[in-house]
């Protein structure tokens, strides 16, 4: 196993040594994988997609009690890194962002305190602060404080459209009728706008800049659908914490690397970059390449009799309740006899 995840940081490229004050535009996130039967999360995936490139920066597998933080990914000065409400940690983005990184997150004011950027340094009531430009877009600028550590940010705060801030607050009011209790009206006032952190100043990206960026974040989305459809890494037939298990996810996760980097070479590194027109998304050259290789795995299969036996269980199908039929031990008997007898031609 030590070595199947150093290959895997080597295809990456995560051993290199990659000059800092280089701009890269990352997106990380985290999905979930159940072993047979399970009905919560089994393992955790961390993914980490290069947004210009659209190639897979990295991906970890954890266990269930494994968080998302940007301290699961490699990240380096000059990373942009996109994240969702999850990562609403300042213990983790502070560090990151003190040593030269920066972040452009979604903002939930419910999981992570900022503080105004004057001489009060009150914690920010949203709700008020909101109230103050209603319906307006704009940039509120912030600190970010952890520890001994107080780092200047911006807020970008975008009104949603009547009809989505409308459905917004529906869907805060299921999900707290959901735990038993009724959604707060902060709650409420709150999911009609979109909050957008970031460390990028505002004389760089501006408010419409940063909320375009952030929506480009739906691409790591993508990636994690491709990875579960086309490369069928959640369909894990092993139980939780076996080595099995382990090798399984591993495994996958080498073999979309794989798939990736034939995928570039056959089509080109720039048949789906985001900083140019697009024509074609990544998904029917993963589909092609995916059953290239399958079918490459199958006729590299061992043909000696000794690594038979190994190769047709690794091919069996998942334990069933139920027997696979054979024929009647009566039946099996008569065959034997007539085999005896030189009568059979079986």
């Amino acid at each position: 196993m030590p070595w199947i995840k150093a290959l895997l940081r080597g295809v990456f490229g995560l051993t290199e040594v990659v000059e800092s004050g280089h701009l890269r535009f990352i997106v990380q996130d985290g999905s979930t994988v159940q072993v047979p039967g399970a009905r919560g999360t089994s393992y955790r995936l961390h993914v980490a997609l290069d947004v210009v490139n659209m190639t897979l920066r990295q991906v970890e597998v954890s266990t269930d009690k494994v968080g998302e933080s940007v301290e699961r990914c490699v990240l380096q000065e000059g990373d942009v890194v996109l994240l969702d409400r999850g990562y609403n940690q300042r213990k983790s983005l502070v560090p990151f962002i003190d040593r030269g990184g920066d972040v452009v997150l979604r903002y939930n004011p419910h999981g992570m305190t900022l503080y105004r950027q004057d001489e009060s340094m009150e914690a920010i009531d949203w709700c008020t602060r909101l109230r103050q430009q209603p319906g307006r877009a704009g940039a509120i600028p912030v600190y970010l404080c952890h520890g001994h550590k107080r780092l200047e940010g911006t807020v970008h705060a975008i009104p949603l459209p009547p009809a989505q801030a409308a459905e917004a607050r529906r869907r805060a009011q299921q999900r707290a009728r959901k735990k038993g209790r009724q959604a707060s009206q902060t709650t409420l006032f709150l999911s009609g706008w979109v909050l957008i952190f970031t460390s990028v100043p505002a004389t760089l990206l501006d408010t419409s800049a940063i909320a375009a960026l952030y929506r480009r974040r739906w691409q790591v989305e993508l990636a994690i659908k491709r990875l579960k459809s086309i490369v069928d890494i959640d369909r894990l037939r092993a139980r939780k914490n076996s080595p099995l298990a382990e090798l399984y996810l591993y495994g996958k996760l080498l073999y979309a690397a794989v798939v990736e980097k034939l995928v570039a070479k056959r089509f080109g590194q720039s048949s789906c970059r985001m900083d140019g027109p697009r024509t074609h998304t990544p998904w029917r050259l993963w589909q092609l390449v995916t059953k290239a290789v399958c079918a490459g795995l199958v006729a590299c299969f061992p043909v000696r009799s000794i690594y038979l036996k190994d190769a047709l269980r690794s091919l069996c199908e998942r334990p069933r309740k139920r027997r696979l039929q054979t024929l009647p031990p009566p039946v099996l008997e008569l065959l034997a006899l007539c085999r005896k007898l030189g009568v059979s031609a079986v």
